[in-house]
């Protein structure tokens, strides 16, 4: 049974899910499972698990965040600030997976609470470059600590942490790839 990836990002069947998830090659753990008897059930969706993890995770940011003033989608447009010096809006909505018209309220607010500086692109007049201020500079030395405090409020090792990202980037490239596909 081929992949199906819902817009929303939800596998359309229990299948479907582990063929996600497989390696492309090597041995696997025994013959899948048949197809689920009756209704699916919401615990047996990977897009539901996916989605209350996100969620958890991002509530276990929000009061490390708060001490910032700042909400998990403006840390992550901070984040790629800090990593690239400047970037265009396109560049920005591209790194978060965003469209343009969600990335820019994102700025707007950042901008008005003194973070970001937006401006043309002297070499596009059609492109806007971002840039962080100093008053964002100095967040980022405090933002420096969240990594590792979100590690202690989840129990969470670097290993398990470094093993978790790579199997999600992987998901999500193998997802990418079957929501591309014609059915």
């Amino acid at each position: 049974m081929r992949p199906r990836v819902r817009d929303n990002g939800c596998v359309t069947h229990q299948e479907d899910a582990r063929t996600l998830a497989r390696p492309a090659a090597g041995p696997t753990t025994g013959p899948p499972p048949g197809p689920p008897a009756g209704p699916p059930r919401l615990d047996d969706q990977l897009c539901f698990a996916l989605y209350a993890a996100q969620r958890a995770v991002t509530a276990a940011y929000r009061p490390l965040l708060d001490e910032l003033g700042l909400t998990y989608p403006q840390y992550l447009v901070l984040l790629v600030l800090w990593e690239r010096g400047e970037a265009t809006v396109k560049e920005l909505a591209e790194a978060l997976r965003l469209d343009y018209g969600t990335v820019s309220p994102l700025l707007k607010r950042l901008e008005g609470a003194g973070l970001v500086r937006r401006e043309r692109s002297e070499r596009d007049e059609r492109s806007v470059l971002v840039a962080c201020t100093g008053r964002a500079e100095e967040l980022k030395q405090r933002a420096a600590r969240i990594p590792g405090a979100l590690l202690t409020t989840t129990g969470l090792d670097g290993a398990d942490v470094t093993r978790l990202r790579e199997e999600l980037r992987e998901l999500a490239e193998r997802a990418g790839r079957a929501a591309a596909r014609p059915w």
